[in-house]
């Protein structure tokens, strides 16, 4: 991990408190429930299911992805097997395409999702770029500090350092994503120096790094986590990154809105496995302890 890209616990801390500023709360007091308290929480038609269905796209490692025994795996399952033990629910997880998540959610086909899920204010309300009302909108729990990075071919032969020198080129980004609106909006820059910038819209990370590996995009744009760890001599060495740290943002629990006691139940177990040290072995085991948050926040992302 590059510590100029990510900040330290006590930095995130501070960019957790600017996310705030737009969110519609603030971090959650500290509770004073131990486990018999947190599972009284727990809204009782989940109680009594004694399960837990929580949704994720299971292709995008060290968040969320498929161990070699076929187990979900990462940051993740990791965190909700977490949550799960504190609250006594079972865990389940379903596999569903990325851009699927946040519908079915809405819908109550699963419980929650979580699957490196950014918080942003046009999720929470469902207002699309045009305004209008778009779909119901989701409530997040924050726990964790991202940013956007670009992933480039070792060596960087197109010479990417910033966004803007993407114009005139193709960039790859995984449909449905933060990176897939940061790209969009590149396009409109680019054109305005009169340089054109294609945007590969694409079903999974894994065939955007393939097009930045064969060369049909000088670039792929995702979570720093996942560009950092296929820059690893694990995954080939083949990708390198690029630009430093873009748009920090908040990785986050994701509910239907109607669903506040659960909304409740879950930061509070989030709040005290950060309190009782299990977040930190977590973040530690994926080496991502640089994303760290102080407290489990509600809405706070931009």
């Amino acid at each position: 991990m590059h510590d100029t890209l990510m900040p330290a616990r006590a930095l995130a801390a501070v960019s957790v408190g600017g996310l705030l500023l737009s969110g519609c709360a603030s971090s959650l007091t500290p509770a004073a429930d131990g486990a018999a308290g947190l599972r009284d929480r727990v809204p009782p038609a989940v109680r009594k299911a004694g399960v837990l269905r929580i949704g994720s796209y299971l292709n995008y490692p060290p968040v969320d992805f498929r161990g070699s025994d076929g187990a979900p795996a990462g940051l993740d399952p990791d965190l909700a097997n977490a949550v799960g033990k504190l609250l006594g629910l079972k865990i389940e997880f379903v596999d569903l395409p990325f851009e699927k998540l946040i519908p079915a959610v809405q819908a109550h086909e699963i419980d929650i999702a979580m699957s490196a899920v950014i918080d942003t204010v046009p999720r929470q309300s469902g207002i699309d770029d045009n305004g209008r009302q778009a779909n119901p909108g989701v409530d997040f729990i924050d726990y964790f500090i991202t940013s956007s990075s670009l992933l480039v071919k070792a060596g960087n032969p197109a010479g990417v350092t910033t966004l803007d020198s993407l114009c005139g080129h193709a960039v790859a980004v995984q449909t449905g994503t933060v990176q897939a609106e940061i790209a969009t909006r590149q396009v409109g820059a680019c054109s305005r120096s009169g340089q054109k910038l294609d945007v590969h819209l694409l079903g999974t990370d894994r065939q955007a790094l393939d097009e930045v590996a064969h060369g049909s995009a000088v670039a792929d744009l995702n979570d720093y986590p996942v560009a950092q760890y296929n820059t690893s001599a694990e995954q080939g060495g083949g990708f390198q990154l690029t630009g430093g740290s873009l748009q920090s943002s908040p990785y986050a629990i994701t509910l239907n809105k109607q669903d506040t006691e659960l909304r409740t139940a879950l930061a509070k177990a989030v709040d005290q496995l950060i309190r009782n040290g299990e977040y930190d072995k977590i973040l530690d085991k994926w080496g991502l302890r640089t994303g760290a948050v102080s407290s489990a926040v509600v809405n706070g992302g931009r």
